[in-house]
């Protein structure tokens, strides 16, 4: 058969890429890419994640930090050839991306660490590496007794000092169910929460767009108090801002950060053997200690440093202390939650 111009193209462009990365072979036409978060997570998994899975499979990647509704909206729009490899996500967008039909099952049956994670872990459509844990945040220069309640925020002594965060945010909404819980509320009727947060208004000083910019008012001294994220608190304070972050009476608030194979990935491989590193104890470990402090999910890494200081000695006591919310009945409603937050609070 005669070669054709597209195919001769084609084959030019698939040499040219494996000149350019030689590490690359004919199986793996394009290096893997990793969605991960922007911030302090695209650090943590360039210094620690890339080096390891590197080290492992001796193959390139890259990293492309992004929202996860980015995340999502890129691979929708070319699900037959996804320019993603690896997705990264909360709750709320990963069951979006499950919904959808956008991520593959994870082969449990091959993984060498799944079996370690801890029960809230184990989820078939991507496992979760990592926690995110969501407290109380207060400067202690301003506070000078720690607060021990999310109630603590409705006092007259914090008029114009509480900082929160609007409801695009994982943080955001995760406040809002809780305090709605408080109030006899639950996730699929928050009147309640609301209700409460506009008579927390007074001492309302900031609503963030989200929980980057929430840290930048600590900084900046704008706020003295509010929900905030265990990782990006203690961040802020290795960088010298006057913060603390306390677990609440009524416990943390915990996401599952999800890792996900994309469907249709022409890496499926490599993007196995990049979850697998995210789960193995080594990176975990890593990843736990200073600067990065992200909440382990593997059983086998001993909790050290600020985390077992400030959260707990160990995963599994991690868990009695943990708060999990029905984001998969919170998902139902958040888009009307937003517009009734941006119209009744915001």
């Amino acid at each position: 058969m005669k070669p054709t111009r597209r195919g001769l193209m084609t084959g030019a462009l698939t040499l040219a890429a494996m000149q350019t990365f030689p590490r690359l072979s004919h199986a793996q036409a394009r290096r893997l890419v990793f969605a991960t978060f922007t911030g302090s997570w695209e650090e943590a998994h360039k210094d620690v994640l890339v080096p390891a899975f590197r080290k492992a499979t001796n193959a390139e990647m890259v990293l492309d930090p992004m929202l996860s509704v980015d995340q999502i909206a890129k691979v929708k729009a070319s699900m037959s050839n996804p320019p993603i490899d690896v997705m990264l996500h909360d709750p709320g967008p990963a069951l979006v991306a499950i919904d959808q039909g956008l991520v593959e099952s994870y082969p449990v049956a091959d993984s060498k660490h799944y079996a370690d994670l801890i029960s809230e872990a184990q989820v078939a459509t991507g496992p979760a590496p990592f926690f995110q844990v969501v407290g109380m945040t207060y400067n202690p220069d301003k506070v000078k007794t720690p607060p021990s309640s999310w109630k603590d925020l409705w006092k007259p002594e914090f008029k114009s000092r509480v900082g929160i965060t609007n409801l695009n945010s994982t943080l955001g909404t995760g406040f809002l169910v809780e305090i709605a819980r408080m109030h006899g509320g639950s996730e699929s009727n928050v009147d309640a929460g609301f209700q409460a947060i506009k008579d927390l208004k007074p001492n309302i000083a900031a609503v963030a767009a989200n929980p980057g910019q929430l840290a930048t008012l600590y900084q900046q001294g704008q706020v003295d108090i509010g929900p905030g994220n265990f990782n990006a608190i203690q961040i802020l304070k290795a960088r010298g801002v006057p913060v603390e972050f306390v677990i609440p009476k009524e416990g943390a608030i915990a996401f599952k950060t999800t890792i996900h194979i994309v469907k249709n990935s022409p890496n499926k491989e490599l993007a196995f053997k990049l979850i697998e590193a995210a789960l193995s104890p080594e990176v975990q470990e890593k990843l736990m200690n200073s600067p990065y402090l992200i909440v382990p999910t593997n059983a086998k890494v001993k909790m050290t440093g600020e985390i077992a200081k400030v959260l707990a000695g160990s995963v599994e006591e991690l868990k009695k202390k943990f708060v999990f919310q029905d984001w998969k009945t919170i998902n139902t409603q958040r888009s009307a939650w937003i517009e009734r937050f941006n119209r009744e609070i915001a």
